[in-house]
């Protein structure tokens, strides 16, 4: 799996090198530029070019080097702001996205658009998958650019290390979200690989809905902080809500996540938890 530091999937140059030398069956696209709400608010413009030619320039190259299979991993933020809960795969295109992360929903929602006409006009077997919010070990926790999860864990070990009194978390805490431990989307991707071939793009998550405010008490719960939650609902909730009706994952390539939220949330606080022992040690 090349790195960016590897290959600069904005570079078409550089996209037909790595096809040319590594000549690869399928080509599954996970490569992004994301980040939270304050990153996107920050990035728009380049959140919505680098996502939008990395995979414009990396299917088009597939296609030109008859690769077998091409999988896209979108986003649920290519979702309207007000998307009837459960979200469905028929209501994508029933609005405009939540403006705070809508240019890279944007970005990413063009590469729907982009497999289902390469695969009307040249048959090329494209797939694009949404998933909904990932968390788990190796996430990104710096506290500018990761999102929900790793950054409440972060600032809750810190707080509890601290012994401070409280933490502070955006928005007012009604907003939800619904979360998917990696591992099962790791296992998504690859049923989806081997078993789905079909232009429709397919929701995949947990189907289990949880209010940031309930989020952040079931961290704290965990990482055995005994302070308070302070909220600042002068800064942004984001979409009011997320949940996806996850049966078109189910039903066609035999997809159900099977990592609970508190189990998966456990083993990402262990091993964020040994990685900063490492550092400490180090």
């Amino acid at each position: 799996m090349p790195r960016s530091r590897q290959c600069d999937l904005r570079e078409q140059q550089e996209v037909r090198a790595l096809l040319t030398n590594t000549q690869p069956d399928v080509v599954i696209h996970l490569a992004a530029v994301v980040g939270g709400i304050q990153a996107n608010r920050e990035n728009p413009g380049r959140y919505f070019y680098d996502n939008a030619v990395m995979g414009l320039h990396l299917m088009e190259e597939a296609r030109l080097a008859n690769v077998g299979k091409f999988v896209v991993a979108g986003t649920i933020c290519s979702y309207p702001k007000f998307t009837p809960v459960p979200f469905k795969e028929e209501d994508l295109w029933a609005g405009y996205p939540e403006e705070s992360n809508a240019p890279y929903g944007l970005a990413k929602k063009m590469l729907i658009v982009q497999a289902q006409a390469y695969r009307a006009q040249y048959g090329f077997p494209a797939v694009t998958l949404l998933p909904v919010n990932l968390y788990g070990p190796g996430d990104n926790f710096d506290p500018r650019t990761s999102h929900v999860i790793p950054a409440l864990i972060r600032k809750t070990i810190e707080a509890r290390n601290q012994n401070q009194d409280h933490i502070e978390v955006w928005g007012s805490g009604r907003q939800s979200r619904e979360f998917l431990f990696v591992r099962d989307a790791a296992d998504a991707i690859a049923r989806a690989t081997e078993h789905y071939d079909d232009s429709e793009p397919v929701n995949i998550g947990s189907g289990q809905e949880i209010s940031i405010r309930e989020l952040a008490e079931l961290i704290s719960e965990l990482c055995d902080f005994r302070g308070e939650i302070a909220w600042d609902p002068t800064k942004p909730d984001g979409q009011p809500r997320r949940c996806l009706d996850t049966t078109r994952a189910r039903e066609r390539f035999g997809f159900s996540a099977s990592t609970s939220l508190r189990d998966g949330l456990a083993e990402t606080i262990q091993w964020y938890e040994s990685q900063s022992q490492r550092r400490l040690v180090a």
